[in-house]
């Protein structure tokens, strides 16, 4: 049986590049999403498409459905005086604000005497990627959780905590 379109799927997953693991939750909390709103890359939202509750599976992505191909003008060389301060190293992530406002990860390339060369691909692209996913729970969404696109297990609690005029231990003062 196929998942469908809104319910909320919770998977377990180790994703590997050649034989480097490079991302895993396998242990701790499970990824909980809503499927076929883009939640998760492409690639592996089509890969489980076909998977039930409790299955296991190993799910090749290959880059143009996980990050993209890489893009070598995705480069950018900066005056150095704008890293001043930063103790760089070539291959380091750093983030910055983009032209939209969002967070934007670049990875530096190069160090040389008066600037520095970033790379705005993300660091898995052009990588096909090794899923190996076991489909904990799928479920219906709630009409909130379908409204919102958020599962409820993703939800941030607005308890009010800050704006109570106290401090309740959650690190407000």
């Amino acid at each position: 049986m196929a998942i469908e379109a809104n319910q909320i799927v919770s998977i377990e997953y180790e994703v590997r590049d050649g034989a480097s693991v490079v991302d895993s939750n396998v242990g701790g909390q499970p990824l909980v999403f809503m499927f076929g709103k883009g939640q998760v890359i492409p690639g592996l939202e089509n890969g489980i498409a076909n998977m039930n509750m409790g299955e296991k599976a190993d799910v090749l992505v290959k880059a143009g459905d996980a990050y993209g191909d890489y893009n070598e003008e995705a480069q950018q060389e900066l005056p150095r005086e704008q890293f001043a301060g930063l103790d760089l190293n070539v291959g380091m992530t750093l983030y910055g604000q983009g032209e939209d406002g969002g967070t934007v990860q670049v990875i530096v390339k190069a160090i040389n005497d008066d600037s520095v060369v970033i790379d705005f691909n993300h660091p898995l692209a052009g990588k096909d990627l090794m899923f190996t996913v076991t489909v904990q729970a799928i479920r219906d969404a709630t009409a909130e959780e379908a409204m919102s696109g958020i599962p409820a297990e993703n939800a941030v609690e607005d308890s009010g905590c800050c704006g109570s005029g106290g401090n309740h231990g959650c690190g407000c003062h």
